[in-house]
């Protein structure tokens, strides 16, 4: 039986308990159509390693670095060392050898660099810089002078900066939320303002949310060379744009950094949760107790911030993973959301940035009553929205990342799972999806039911060939991670369900073993309807290989191999379930079987 559900489709066919066909998860390449894709290779970061991939699997180049790399227009990797997204202070670049050709190490002790960086041309300045956000440490003192609630407590207070240097390590240019804030409660300082009427500023005293270590967390931000301004996302659900061109002074860092903390450093736009700043509904409980609304919240819990990119569809609009967090929903999910910043409420681009409460709402029921959604107020600033129809197929709490690609095509990471698949726009199908195979207790064929991030990657990349970082470097493909052949579907494999059942009765088949459960050996027979290469391996529910019994070419028959209980390693293994997969000629089949020692 071969079956495609795209986002999740079933690997153990034959497994007779639902749970456990759900729960146990084939790595690497799981479909590919190959006519749909964007051509080019994968680059991910996992367990302190880069690796480049093609469609299939196979690994195309590898580097001893990997927490969130990425290729730069110089034709380097850039990433940061140490391998948390959430804690780096040191940052380098490799060429195509490994070799660190530039290097940056955050060295000011009340700086603390964290989740995302890049590597832009400054026109001002007309060389290459790096910006990075960074937690600045905070004086409780500092916190009350601005007119934090003084019933709280602000010792160990945090804002998220931006910082950027030059390619001799050399601050030139840095903006910090701190300096751009707002309060209604002490009319007796600088800050005092009526917040619906500011939203150019963050408030002092959000709701629940008091200025905290971390106040922010944001974990992504972008820049626009074209419009010489910066745009950073916080992991509670807005994001802003700052002004960077009109804020910075070439070969005068003090004056950049005066200017970057006046009010031309306000917000210039901010989208996701317009209650933040009193012009919005905030989530709330229905009547129902059971039931909630997101108001006019959009985004909860978002990752990846970024502006689409001069060329590609939907070019200058803005692009985000909303994780689906802290939206209250019912029925959580994650989703792709494409924002154009110019829209009004006529739907008109009006050239320049319109405040999204000023554009509007549309209220929107959910496509599917199975979704268990209540109606929501979507901006008609989203022109384009992806999400998984079963919405439990597609929900990362946590990192992700999201890539337009030039035909039109959306790439997707989900962190928690270590997902990856390509998404077409038309018809929102899924044309190429891919399990990271490397988990906490290294690289698995299947990955079994686990706690998030088990093997998660924080975001994904695809590259061209001619990228400068790849062209005119060997791109001669190696073994995939695993080792393992590619074994993946097709879309000439999704066939009609009178084709499945021709395939069922003239494929290949596997028999249960016998005995089952046994103790001290036990015969698994299977039949080959043609000449193929085989192989016949033994799993455990962990996902870890046992025992190959078979790893050759067949002819068309029937056959048998027997299993005396013992690992390749010659050892008796442990009394429990274990699963054993038939691979030939792209047909998989499965079934369990129980060991009692």
């Amino acid at each position: 039986m071969k079956t495609m559900l795209f986002i999740s489709w079933i690997l153990f066919a034959s497994l007779s308990v639902v749970s456990q066909e759900c729960f146990m998860v084939k790595t690497e390449t799981r479909y590919w159509d190959s006519a749909r894709t964007y051509s080019g290779y994968t680059l991910f970061g996992t367990r302190g390693m880069s690796y480049l991939t093609d469609f299939e699997g196979h690994v195309v180049h590898t580097w001893n670095i990997g927490t969130n790399p990425r290729f730069t227009e110089g034709g380097t990797l850039l990433d940061a060392v140490g391998g948390n997204p959430s804690n780096q202070n040191i940052w380098k670049e490799l060429n195509w050898s490994g070799n660190t050709v530039w290097s940056y190490t955050e060295t000011r002790s009340n700086y603390h660099g964290h989740h995302d960086f890049a590597k832009i041309y400054n026109p001002k300045l007309g060389d290459s810089t790096f910006i990075y956000i960074a937690n600045k440490d905070l004086t409780a003192q500092q916190c009350l002078d601005a007119g934090c609630d003084p019933s709280h407590n602000y010792t160990g207070a945090q804002m998220d900066a931006i910082v950027e240097v030059d390619m001799q390590g050399n601050v030139v240019w840095e903006w910090c939320f701190f300096d751009h804030v707002v309060q209604d409660i002490d009319p007796a300082k600088s800050t005092y303002g009526v917040i619906a009427n500011t939203p150019g500023k963050i408030d002092l005293n959000i709701r629940g949310n008091p200025v905290k270590s971390d106040w922010m967390h944001c974990n992504s931000l972008d820049y626009n060379q074209v419009l010489d301004l910066m745009v950073i996302n916080s992991v509670h659900g807005e994001f802003y744009v700052i002004d960077h061109g009109n804020t910075f002074i070439a070969n005068n860092a003090a004056g950049s950094i005066a200017l970057a903390a006046g009010s031309a450093g306000d917000f210039l736009y901010r989208f996701g949760d317009p209650a933040k700043y009193d012009q919005g509904d905030p989530p709330s409980v229905l009547d129902n107790w059971e039931k909630a609304t997101a108001g006019n919240k959009q985004l909860g819990g978002s990752h990846d911030i970024q502006w689409i990119r001069s060329g590609l569809p939907g070019e200058g609009n803005f692009l985000v993973f909303c994780n689906g967090q802290n939206l209250f929903e019912l029925s959580a999910q994650s989703y792709i959301i494409e924002i154009n910043p110019y829209l009004n409420s006529a739907g008109v681009n009006t050239g320049h940035f319109v405040n999204p409460p000023e554009a509007g709402y549309s209220v929107v029921n959910s496509p599917d009553p199975n979704l268990m959604k209540e109606k929501k107020n979507v901006s008609k600033q989203i022109v384009w929205k992806y999400s998984s129809k079963n919405n439990t197929s597609f929900y990362s709490t946590i990192g992700s990342s999201a890539q337009r690609l030039p035909n039109g095509n959306t790439l997707v990471c989900s962190m928690n799972d270590g997902h990856f698949f390509e998404v077409a726009p038309s018809d929102t199908s899924i044309v190429w999806e891919y399990f990271n195979p490397m988990t906490r207790n290294g690289i698995k064929t299947i990955k079994p039911d686990n706690y998030p991030t088990y093997n998660g990657v924080f975001r994904a990349y695809r590259y061209a060939s001619d990228h400068p970082a790849l062209a005119g470097h060997d791109l001669m493909p190696g073994s995939t991670m695993t080792g393992n052949n590619p074994d993946y579907l097709k879309p000439e494999d999704l066939l009609s369900l009178q084709d499945k059942q021709n395939l069922h009765v003239k494929g290949n088949t596997l028999n249960q073993n016998y005995p089952n459960p046994f103790s001290s050996g036990t015969t698994i027979e299977f039949e080959i309807a043609d000449p193929a290469f085989v192989s016949l391996v033994i799993y455990d529910f962990s996902g870890n290989q046992v025992k190959s019994l078979v790893h050759q070419n067949f002819s068309g028959g029937n056959y048998s191999r027997n299993w005396d209980g013992k690992n390749d390693n010659g050892m008796q293994v442990a009394s429990g379930m274990y699963i054993y997969i038939l691979k030939a000629d792209h047909q998989q089949l499965a079934k369990k079987m129980i060991y009692c020692k």
